[in-house]
């Protein structure tokens, strides 16, 4: 496994691949999980170069205390990708990054960016897209690997790579869960045991909504989830919305032939958990 924290070592490298050597990228913010290994497997089975970023991006937190709590683990994520048999990681700097102005570059998505994630978490979706574009122009590879958990973040991504032309195939992968269903993340370490065996009840509600969403209204549906989390003590509701999945815009009503799908953010303490499930 190769390592590198330089730009232009990590591409001299790569350019001296065989041209036909399919590239296959996953970018991360380390504390990494059996998620993100997930998402590796799958990009192994793919292409023949994989390529894993580990990179704490500054302009995607909207909360300075957020990142600074951000779980830090590189020594552990290299042996966790050593042990995977990844061929080449990536572990740039901030300054290798930004070249010494940590700011975020403006983009539009279409509107994508302005509900649910993008509502609660000002300037979020400017950091993503800046990070995303910039390891793209670095790596270039041929496919990359999202995971649905941040389902919000890979249809913006998907709009990026459209609106800029970029020659990348975005990958979705399916979410992957804790076995009590709990949706893996690198936040989850941060909660404690109260918070941690409570924190299924998420996924538990989740997919009793989808249940309810079979014969009741959208209203019915939200109406429900929110005085399920006004009894749980622990886990404090942020925002629980009904979505197209094209538009992502939150809606009251159902229509024919449009799919839909549920998206949820949950406070545990300071702990921000996210989830989302198709709903029909």
């Amino acid at each position: 496994m190769k390592v590198f924290n330089k730009n232009k070592l990590l591409q001299g490298y790569l350019s001296s691949l065989a041209t036909d050597v399919s590239i296959g990228f996953i970018p991360t913010m380390g504390a990494l999980h059996e998620g993100h290994l997930s998402l590796i497997k799958k990009a192994k089975a793919e292409n023949d170069c994989i390529v894993v970023s580990v990179f704490v991006n500054p302009t995607q937190f909207d909360k300075k205390e957020d990142l600074v709590n951000y779980p830090k683990t590189l020594e552990k994520d290299l042996k966790l990708l050593e042990a995977i048999d990844c061929n080449v990681v990536f572990t740039p700097n901030t300054d290798e990054i930004y070249k010494g102005n940590i700011t975020s570059t403006h983009f539009s998505f279409d509107g994508l960016e302005f509900v649910m994630e993008g509502e609660h978490r000002k300037g979020h979706f400017d950091g993503v897209g800046t990070i995303v574009k910039r390891l793209f122009e670095i790596v270039k590879p041929h496919k990359a690997y999202f995971g649905e958990k941040d389902f919000q973040q890979l249809q913006i991504i998907k709009k990026l790579v459209q609106k800029h032309q970029i020659t990348v195939e975005i990958v979705p992968c399916e979410i992957y869960r804790e076995k009590d269903g709990l949706a893996m993340s690198s936040r989850n370490v941060r909660l404690t045991n109260l918070q941690r065996n409570e924190a299924p009840f998420i996924f538990k509600t989740l997919t009793k909504a989808r249940d309810k969403f079979e014969k009741k209204t959208i209203s019915e549906v939200i109406d429900w989830v929110e005085k399920q989390f006004e009894k749980n003590p622990v886990l404090k509701l942020e925002y629980f919305e009904i979505a197209n999945i094209k538009t992502l815009k939150p809606t009251k009503l159902k229509e024919d032939k449009i799919i839909y799908r549920a998206f949820i953010a949950v406070f545990a303490g300071s702990v921000r958990l996210i989830d989302n499930i198709a709903l029909n």
